[in-house]
């Protein structure tokens, strides 16, 4: 099949497909704090690494129907900082809850019965019982163009400044994710979580003999 996106409807299909073709997404669940001091926690599956040394991540966020920019937005913009927790499996239904539509002044970290964290150079909490943490500086946002005129969509841009890794998820001095099994979005209402894992040698490492990390040509790992 083919079809236009931005012809609403053009696919024929019950539901639009686009985000079950780009899948699985990792969830940036982002906690920042108002400008009146209040925690806001929101999971973000438009969200991803960009680049390393230095280090950035972005989350990409629309308005609400009462407010053109997302708390988390508006947050990180207003205040310059958040943290990006990273979401395990078991965290699933505390992450879910956290996506509801609230007031402001409603701390969803405490709404999930989480528990805040301090962080080390952001004022944002973490979620400690989450398995990893970037704490990151806002840089800069790009407004996205819209098909509808009430809703803003922006992707938000911070310098990762400060990682924090649970020590159990480190097995021989690399961070072994099917200790943790990451959260992934899907399409529609789906989820899936990392449970096994394979290491390929990239060919010019192969061509040159280099030794590179997961030295056979299929290294698997399932989580136990």
């Amino acid at each position: 099949m083919y079809y236009d996106p931005d012809v609403k409807g053009d696919h024929g299909l019950p539901h639009d497909p686009f985000k079950a073709l780009v899948s699985p997404r990792p969830i940036g669940w982002i906690s920042t704090l108002g400008a009146d001091g209040v925690v806001n926690l929101a999971p973000y599956s438009f969200f991803n690494a960009v680049s390393y040394f230095p280090c950035y991540v972005m989350f990409s966020s629309s308005g609400l129907k009462d407010d053109p920019m997302k708390h988390s937005w508006r947050n990180a913009q207003e205040t310059g900082e958040f943290v990006c927790n990273i979401v395990s499996t078991e965290l699933a239904d505390a992450m879910n809850l956290t996506a509801k539509h609230v007031p402001k002044d409603v701390n969803e970290l405490e709404m999930a019965g989480l528990t805040a964290e301090p962080s080390e150079k952001v004022k944002p909490p973490r979620v400690k019982e989450a398995p990893a943490h970037l704490e990151c500086e806002y840089w800069k946002t790009i407004d996205l163009p819209t098909n509808n005129p009430k809703f803003k969509h922006g992707v938000v841009f911070g310098h990762v400044v400060g990682i924090h890794i649970n020590d159990d998820i480190i097995v021989d001095g690399q961070v072994d994710v099917t200790r943790y099994n990451p959260l992934a979005r899907l399409g529609y209402m789906d989820y899936t979580s990392v449970e096994k894992t394979f290491s390929m040698k990239r060919p010019d490492d192969l061509a040159l003999g280099r030794k590179v990390l997961g030295d056979k040509p299929y290294k698997t790992k399932t989580s136990t």
